[in-house]
């Protein structure tokens, strides 16, 4: 998604500088427009993974004025070469943890835009040394890891912020003006749905590998993930469906869709979640036993405990694979109802908005013509390019200087929560012999049933099978670091 900023950086640095009243020190000469630095004003970026989004993160950052891109980081020098363009100065490594050991005396501050499956790892061991950090959505592979992550940030006192830029839009801000204005009422069903996957999903492991491309270090690619053999079509997309490196369609644009009622309603942790997985016919297996991919779709419902903002608790639907909610009645049949959205329910009224919480609407949409409602909700300078400008004016500030849209106390939660989720669907794919003893019978005892979630423990409390996906094994040499 590519936004305008809505203001020039010169004055997002000078306006974030004036709400952190005063603590942030900006440079007048930057102030002043001489469009120059002092280098000692300047933020020391690392990028590790730095192609696709990885490259566009950087990008936006150093835009905002006061980064500078110094070292870049990737496993694979294909992926890597057009920031290498970008940023000729910057000294290139293939090895995050040699670019942590050789530079982190010149570093302030690390993004981080690998697979899902590295991000914990590569995010703890710069925060152990002190560096803030930006990581791409999920903020983690598993429940444990967002867990972690989100206490080491208060340990280390450094400044984070997770890669969900709508967290720091104009229209989130917009939904939440709406219901603190009560024009829903209370709210008690939201509906979030996404045409993902959009990359392999339900198929089992390729059997036939492939002869590893030679700018690719396949073994750092692989990092705290199983050893498997290289094969073709993984890298540098299609690895999201695997669950040994993704997280499917929720982790992928969950981030985008749950995070608009998450942060309007005030939602904690689900109580309990349960799904159902779209047919697929794989061997034997009717409904297919694919236990190392995604389903090709999902409806999963959650269930979360009242807020001031919900009627008793809020049950949340997440819809993937094309699968939509029903049309509300009160959107006309031309009326566009898009492959992204989120759909608030209320006791007065409904609302709903697009990825990234845009377009925010309200039903019908003739409302929106004579909507008068005050904004009441501070707006983010710069929007969701602001979300990264917003991070990089905190790590110059230093710790607990500036509130940010996204940081792990924020990110934590709401990638537990989607990760709770794909508890449920990794359930389904749980497979016993069966009672009967016969050969070539299964149980699925995942499937069908509701998982009750415990936030204080962390874990499952009535099918205990599926606590093994809260905390992985990381392969041998690699480790979480705390």
């Amino acid at each position: 998604m590519e936004n305008k900023p809505v203001q020039s950086r010169r004055t997002f640095i000078k306006t974030t500088a004036t709400a952190a009243a005063g603590i942030i020190i900006v440079p007048r000469h930057v102030l002043g427009g001489k469009g120059f630095i002092a280098p000692s004003d300047q933020l020391i970026v690392a990028g590790i993974g730095v192609g696709g989004k990885g490259q566009s993160d950087l990008d936006i950052i150093h835009k905002g004025g006061i980064s500078k891109i110094a070292f870049l980081c990737d496993v694979d020098d294909r992926r890597a070469a057009a920031s290498r363009k970008a940023f000729p100065q910057a000294k290139y490594y293939k090895d995050y943890r040699e670019l942590l050991d050789r530079e982190h005396k010149n570093i302030d501050a690390v993004t981080v835009s690998t697979p899902d499956h590295n991000h914990a790892m590569i995010a703890m061991a710069a925060m152990s040394l002190g560096k803030h950090v930006y990581v791409q959505k999920p903020l983690t592979h598993d429940i444990y890891e967002a867990r972690m992550l989100r206490e080491a940030a208060k340990r280390y006192k450094v400044v984070t912020q997770m890669g969900n830029q709508g967290a720091s839009g104009d229209g989130v801000r917009r939904l939440q003006d709406w219901c603190n204005a009560g024009l829903l009422g209370k709210v008690h069903t939201v509906y979030c749905w996404t045409d993902r996957p959009v990359w392999p999903q339900a198929i089992h492991w390729p059997t036939e590998k492939a002869a590893i491309p030679r700018p690719l270090d396949w073994d750092l690619w692989l990092g705290s993930a199983p050893y498997k053999d290289y094969v073709d079509n993984l890298v540098p997309f299609n690895w999201r469906g695997w669950w040994d490196y993704g997280t499917g369609a929720i982790g992928d644009m969950g981030a985008h869709l749950v995070e608009p009622p998450v942060t309007v309603l005030g939602l904690d942790n689900p109580l309990d979640v349960q799904c159902s997985v779209g047919t697929h016919y794989i061997g034997e297996f009717k409904r297919g036993y694919t236990p190392e991919s995604c389903p090709p779709s999902s409806h999963i419902i959650m269930t979360f405990k009242q807020t001031d903002k919900t009627e008793g608790n809020l049950v949340l639907h997440w819809m993937d694979g094309g699968i939509k909610p029903m049309r509300p009645a009160e959107l006309g049949p031309n009326e566009r109802f898009g492959d992204n959205g989120v759909l608030f329910e209320g006791t007065k009224g409904k609302m709903m908005c697009g990825i990234y919480g845009q377009d925010p609407q309200l039903l019908p949409l003739s409302k929106n013509k004579e909507d008068q409602t005050p904004r009441s909700t501070p707006l983010i300078p710069g929007g969701v390019d602001g979300h990264y400008w917003q991070w990089a004016i905190a790590a110059r500030a230093g710790y607990g200087k500036v509130k940010l849209s996204s940081d792990f106390e924020i990110a934590g939660p709401l990638t537990e929560t989607l990760l709770i989720a794909n508890l449920s669907l990794r359930a389904t794919d749980i497979r016993l012999a069966a009672k009967s003893g016969k050969q070539n019978e299964y149980d699925f005892p995942g499937r069908d049933i509701k998982l009750l979630w415990d936030k204080a423990a962390m874990r499952v409390t009535n099918f205990d099978l599926a606590n093994q996906f809260i905390k992985r094994e990381y392969r041998k040499g690699w480790h979480l670091g705390v």
